[in-house]
């Protein structure tokens, strides 16, 4: 059975028309005789997407119960049993009900998919997971439901449905997306000019990377080689070298000039492994790169100029950017070079070779000249000046019984030998010393520089070449496998640090702390210089012009010079080590770790900073909530109340009984909203305090409900209440319980649309008795629930019109002192569901104090 196909419409935000659009393409494909259905969608209100609907059939939702509340969901069945060729799924990432059969409406479509049936969705870009954290920074509005970006690149269609910021709120002004009473809040907020440009960029540039995934398959399906300029990508090559952050700058710029281009740095790295980069340099200049908002990349390659234009190819590069040769004049002669060669065999990417201070320096691979000890040249040396005199001493004694060629071979297995112990001087040296003693010892004349035949002349010739030629082959393989074993140790020495490194609570620390015991270092400081230390030949000795930013070990150094090593992080870290001197190829390493470690510095006085300014501007708005907040909610009570009071007061207005009854009730009321802030505000106190009474006796919940719904009056009117009959009554402080059950019910009217007025249910497990009060408003995302019990916390709130918010940290607290909690719960569908949990009352229980 073939996989159905799954077609989706993306929005940048709600209403721009992604139903409607799919509704339009429902009724075409039903106008071409194709078999369509609808799953599930959702109008919400607006009835020009409603008209749209029109004779398509339409499969019935199943309906779930959840917690006394009756939702309606997708019947997944249904739609399968109908099997029909188009299924029509709105809203791709809402959450199901509990007890569906998934989670996710996405995995609905997935079965419906694997069914065979073909599916249209909608979606907006709030809702993938990949920019969920970016837009709720744009919006300041978190998005609980997502849906995994793979599952809609594997769409076969992504559809945009797009408007402008200036339309969309023109919409939105006519009363085409939300109600009236929403209209005003939505412009003001979510809907911004701002918001809404953000997030149409969003999804222009979400889709564009999906088109370019596409593009680059199609290309690949196709054998497609050649550059396509679709979008621009500049490719920095890198060597390591000194000139490589001129080049990234450079590189940088460029791709500056256009909006949306990338920036790819790649390092070839011989597939030998051998050519002497510098890591230290490498490091550094991936830091660079990642910085101005590039990424680094690293391809093998024995041939560079071909690896190059290979990588370039394949990311569809539309610029390289390379340094011209550092090589000098004899070497360009002989070879034309990567650069030369790059730009010959390019095609139509462009290239641009940027001069810079190295350019015909020459290049020497760091290290080649120091792989051999110094005792190794020596001992070299002296296995030629003593060992060929030797061979010679033992060749004479059987003259008789060897010919020529078996001297030759013998001498030269010990210019080989010579090559394996000193390199290749010793081993030049050796060949030349041979041919002399072949040639006078044991070539006819004898004890004689004269040679009498040509033969005899044309085999020390050859023997010489040889003996050069092997020796330098020798050199070279013994070379590079020393340097493939240094190049292994260095990169386990790598990873055992990254390892530790990342593995550890503080990164610096652990970094030199490894570092010390890799090399056997008595200590290892980080150094920085003081910002007004004056430079200068001292500065190095200086103890006043540095301090230590981290050090691990015994005794650390206070300055560069009192180290044994100092390695440069940047301008203003060094990197000292104090115990031993370390050879040329441990610097390099250390080089590699000294660019890690001002990393590393960095990140952690970021984290310092983020962790100082945290409590700071909590602090601080708390204070500005709870000022502003407080001030509201006493000025508006005794503003009110002074009014009436001064009214009635008036000997100039005569007030008919009705009025004076009306004016003193707003004096009552007024005065009983600051009695209640006041109380609010000191059983907070007592409760941080700990001195707050209380009478805890058995209570019925079918008693305190109704009494704290007659406590808020007429706004509780339409909350709907479902007890069971047989629920057992509860340990609490009667009085203390009703104010939490108001401030619960309280806070649920406020967030709950006046359709879908809250819902109050209870039950009983495990000897505990759950109170819930359920809302089907906006909701709060589960990261944000711990806010809500925050004193002076109104979260979502946009104006001071809603209470000084210290209902939820109140009713918590006073929930816990009767040994109880208060959790928040999300509700199915949307809203937020409160959970007040008391111990249950035993049956045999007459009362108590607490």
């Amino acid at each position: 059975m073939a996989r159905g196909q799954l077609r989706i419409y993306l929005g940048a935000a709600p209403g721009v028309g992604k139903t409607y659009a799919m509704l339009e393409e429902a009724h075409r494909r039903a106008e071409r005789g194709t078999d369509v259905a609808i799953g599930f969608v959702e109008t919400h209100g607006r009835k020009h997407t409603a008209a749209m609907l029109g004779d398509l059939e339409i499969i019935p939702r199943r309906t779930v119960r959840y917690r006394g509340a009756e939702f309606t969901e997708m019947d997944l069945d249904a739609v399968l049993a109908r099997r029909p060729e188009v299924a029509v799924v709105d809203e791709l990432a809402h959450t199901n009900v509990p007890g569906s059969r998934h989670p996710k409406r996405w995995q609905d479509v997935q079965e419906l998919l694997d069914a065979g049936i073909d599916v249209l969705s909608t979606v907006n870009i709030q809702h993938l997971e990949s920019l969920n954290d970016v837009v709720r920074q744009i919006t300041r509005v978190p998005q609980r439901e997502t849906v995994p970006d793979e599952i809609v690149r594997r769409a076969e269609q992504v559809e945009l449905v797009d408007m402008t910021p200036e339309a969309l709120r023109r919409r939105m002004a006519h009363g085409n997306i939300y109600p009236p009473d929403k209209i005003d809040a939505a412009l003001g907020n979510y809907f911004r000019v701002g918001n809404l440009t953000a997030l149409r960029e969003l999804a222009l540039l979400w889709l564009a990377d999906k088109v370019d995934d596409q593009l680059d398959r199609y290309r690949t399906e196709h054998r497609i080689g050649e550059t396509w300029e679709a979008r621009e990508r500049v490719v920095v090559a890198l060597t390591g070298g000194p000139e490589g952050e001129t080049l990234i700058r450079r590189a940088a710029r460029i791709a500056a000039r256009t909006k949306g281009a990338d920036l790819l740095a790649v390092h070839v790295a011989r597939s030998d492994g051998l050519v002497g980069t510098d890591p230290a340099a490498l490091a550094m200049q991936r830091v660079l790169v990642e910085s101005l908002g590039g990424t680094y990349h690293q391809v093998m390659g024995t041939d560079v100029p071909a690896a190059l234009l290979d990588f370039a190819r394949g990311v569809n590069a539309t610029q390289i950017v390379l340094g011209a040769s550092r090589r000098g004049r004899i070497a360009q002669i002989l070879s034309r070079g990567v650069g030369v060669t790059t730009v010959a065999l390019s095609g139509p990417i462009d290239v641009h070779l940027v001069t810079h201070e190295q350019v015909g320096r020459g290049r020497r691979p760091p290290g080649v000249l120091s792989v051999l000890s110094q005792w190794r040249r020596l001992a070299g040396f002296g296995l030629a000046l003593l060992g060929l005199p030797l061979l010679t001493y033992a060749l004479r004694l059987f003259a008789d019984d060897l010919s020529l060629a078996s001297d030759l071979l013998l001498f030269l297995v010990a210019v080989i030998g010579v090559a394996l112990v000193g390199g290749l001087w010793p081993a030049l040296l050796a060949a030349a010393g041979a041919s002399v003693l072949l040639n006078f010892y044991f070539t006819p004349p004898l004890d004689t520089l004269d040679i009498s035949g040509r033969e005899n002349l044309l085999a020390l010739v050859v023997f010489f070449v040889v003996a050069v030629a092997v020796s330098g082959v020798v050199d070279t393989a013994a070379r590079r496998s020393r340097e493939a074993a240094r190049a292994s140790a260095d990169a386990q020495t790598l990873a055992v640090v990254a390892g530790s490194v990342l593995r550890g609570a503080r990164p610096l620390e652990a970094l030199l702390e490894r570092l010390r015991e890799t090399f056997g270092l008595r200590a290892v400081s980080l150094l920085e210089r003081v910002p007004d230390a004056p430079p200068g030949p001292d500065l190095p000795r200086d103890p006043s012009a540095w301090r230590v930013a981290a050090s691990v070990g015994a005794e650390p150094c206070g300055t560069p010079a009192g180290g044994e090593v100092e390695v440069r992080a940047d301008d203003t870290l060094s990197l000292v080590l104090c115990g031993r001197v370390l050879d040329a190829a441990d610097r390099r390493i250390v080089e590699a770790f000294a660019a890690q470690a001002a990393l590393a510095l960095r990140q952690e006085r970021l984290a310092q900073e983020a962790a100082t300014a945290r409590p700071l501007a909590e602090a601080d708005r708390m204070r500005t909530a709870l000022l502003a907040a407080v001030s509201h909610d006493l000025r508006t009570p005794l503003a009110s109340a002074k009014a009436a009071v001064t009214s009635l007061r008036s000997a100039e207005v005569e007030f008919e009984t009705a009025d004076r009854d009306e004016l003193l009730a707003t004096a009552d009321e007024s005065l009983d909203r600051l009695g209640q802030l006041v109380a609010n505000l000191l059983d907070m106190s007592r409760l941080q305090a700990g001195v707050l009474g209380l009478s805890v006796v058995p209570v019925g919940l079918e008693e305190v409900v109704p009494k704290a719904l007659d406590e808020l009056g007429e706004v509780a009117r339409s909350v709907r209440v479902s007890l069971p009959a047989r629920l057992p009554a509860v340990r609490a402080d009667p009085g203390l319980l009703e104010r939490v059950v108001v401030n619960l019910v309280a806070n649920a009217v406020r967030f709950s649309p006046p359709e879908k007025p809250p819902l109050v249910t209870g039950s009983e497990y495990g000897g505990q008795v759950e109170l819930r009060v359920i809302d089907q408003g906006p909701g709060i995302p589960e990261e944000e629930w711990p806010k809500v019990f925050l004193p002076f916390q109104r979260l979502g709130d946009r104006t001071n019109h809603a209470g000084v918010g210290l209902g939820l940290a109140l009713s918590r607290g006073l929930a816990e002192a009767m040994r109880g909690s208060l959790v928040p719960e999300e509700t199915p569908g949307g809203g937020l569901t409160m959970v007040l949990s008391l111990p249950a009352a035993d049956e045999t229980d007459g009362g108590g104090g607490g």
